[in-house]
């Protein structure tokens, strides 16, 4: 539990930074609370909305760990950015109440 516990403050910290810059746009107001908003795609990009919860699941956070190597900080949705394909996206969020 010690070792998984960084990359959970971590998951929650790029988060913090995602919704800092958002601030509170009419695409972010529909967001349920509990939840936050991501972009999925390698060259489209597919609007989700999991729950906060799937940030201590160790294959999310390693797509993060993916999207802040090839983004940084500054993601250019103006959300969190994850450069996967939609169906390993969907495969590793199934049981976490996606949508």
């Amino acid at each position: 539990m010690a070792i998984r516990m960084p990359r959970i403050i971590q998951a929650r910290q790029i988060l913090k930074r995602s919704l800092s810059n958002g601030g509170s746009t009419p695409a972010s107001m529909d967001i349920p609370k509990g939840h936050f908003a991501v972009y999925v795609g390698e060259q489209e990009k597919k609007r989700f909305v999991v729950p906060v919860s799937i940030l201590s699941e160790p294959r999310f956070q390693e797509l993060l760990h993916q999207s802040e190597q090839e983004f940084g900080y500054n993601y250019p949705m103006g959300g969190i950015t994850i450069p996967c394909s939609e169906d390993l996206f969907t495969d590793l969020t199934s049981g976490f109440g996606v949508f």
